[in-house]
């Protein structure tokens, strides 16, 4: 399965093989974009499909094997059923024929411990419909909606795509301003964004993008230089911008070049606030300043890319910290959401990208095992800000007042 490449709601259909989850997906598109049949296990490994549903928005649904898949190989299928879990923002439960036994009652036990939204549809009612007394059980363990439905006939369709309103968390698709708690209408942002081997040809970064987009939408103006013309913009233009945003790349030299008396942060911290878990990043950022000789840092990228000897992830933050800390460390980088190579308590501290091609939901789950067995984090924007010396004025305009 691909993942971490699209930052739209997820929304997973589990259940045991033939209950009809791929019908499900269907009702779902309103057209056929699944594989529909009655032969067990259709469908093999977790699949990504982007759809908009009717009156709500663009998803992508997660299509997985059944949960019950038996035999080495679908021991390994269920396995990545249930790593899709840490993508999903919304998981739909598919039963049918009254059953909902270990199976079911193992995965709203995973949904409960991930704090994953759920509600169960009971799929096939035209070929036995639910018993009351079952739909009472389901209930009760559950304590989420229950839908009696029939795919083939198509009864209660409306119903399922009310409950993906209602249930889905507003936050994975409701799109919070990036900046707009620290502007006013009118005001002016200046955008500080390096062109070199890492800025893609033609056109400007995601972040970068997002960051033009929103002051556009909070009726701010969105001034975009190279790091270069600074001084020549301030000077000539005698302004004062609300804020000024940087690549993190050149922290030192916006800095040096951006009065002191305008505020000034990063995109990879704006995002750090947006997505991430900005109060463990700021415990944890100051663990960069101690590492020591033969420990081992993890840094996470949210995307794939092509690898050159510029890369931020993979070449400049490692060459900052050995600079900064004098220290011979060890250095493991996982793209994507890949699984890490080692046990998490090996890592020293772990930072991570600011994750603009992933939802906060995935970013979130993916700093959690280090967070719950207490290994510091960061984010590349702060670490970047705290090893060149410009962390406490990058940080400030976040921080609560």
């Amino acid at each position: 399965m691909r993942k971490g490449k699209d930052s739209k709601p997820h929304i997973g259909i589990y259940g045991r093989r033939n209950t009809g989850k791929s019908s499900i997906i269907n009702i779902l598109a309103g057209q056929e974009i699944a594989i529909v049949s009655e032969t067990s296990g259709t469908t093999t490994d977790p699949v990504k499909k982007s759809l908009e549903i009717t009156g709500f928005g663009p998803v992508i649904i997660i299509d997985t094997a059944g949960i019950d898949d038996s035999g080495e190989l679908g021991e390994k299928r269920t396995g990545k059923t249930l790593d899709s879990l840490k993508l999903t923002d919304l998981a739909i439960l598919v039963t049918s024929h009254n059953n909902f036994g270990s199976y079911e009652k193992e995965l709203v036990k995973k949904f409960k411990t991930l704090g994953l939204p759920y509600f169960v549809i009971h799929n096939k009612s035209d070929m036995e419909p639910l018993k009351v007394s079952k739909k009472n059980e389901i209930t009760n363990i559950t304590e989420s909606a229950v839908i009696d439905f029939s795919a083939k006939e198509q009864l209660n369709g409306d119903e399922i795509i009310d409950l993906v309103k209602k249930t889905i968390p507003e936050s994975s698709w409701k799109t919070p301003s990036l900046l707009g708690d620290l502007l006013s209408a009118g005001d002016m942002v200046l955008l500080i964004t390096p062109i070199d081997v890492q800025a893609p040809a033609g056109r400007l970064i995601l972040p970068q993008v997002q960051a033009i987009r929103d002051i556009i939408d909070n009726n701010c103006i969105a001034v975009v230089v190279k790091e270069s013309e600074i001084k020549d913009f301030l000077g000539k233009t005698k302004t004062m911008p609300a804020l000024a945003v940087t690549d993190s790349q050149v922290f030192d030299i916006a800095a040096s070049s951006v009065p002191d008396n305008i505020p000034l942060t990063s995109f990879s911290i704006m995002l750090a606030r947006f997505k991430g878990n900005f109060e463990k990043y700021l415990e944890g950022t100051p663990r960069l300043s101690n590492l020591k000789t033969g420990e081992r840092v993890l840094i996470l990228e949210s995307c794939t890319h092509h690898v050159s000897c510029e890369d931020i992830g993979r070449f400049k933050i490692p060459g900052w910290i050995k600079k900064n800390t004098g220290a011979e460390l060890k250095f493991d980088v996982v793209a994507g959401l890949d699984k890490l190579p080692r046990k998490i308590t090996d890592y020293s501290i772990v930072i991570q990208c600011g994750g603009c091609v992933i939802t906060r939901k995935q970013l979130l789950n993916r700093l959690q095992p280090a967070i719950d067995a207490g290994v510091p984090v960061t984010n590349y924007g702060m670490a970047i800000a705290w090893l060149k010396g410009v962390y406490k004025r990058a940080v400030t305009p976040f921080l609560k007042k």
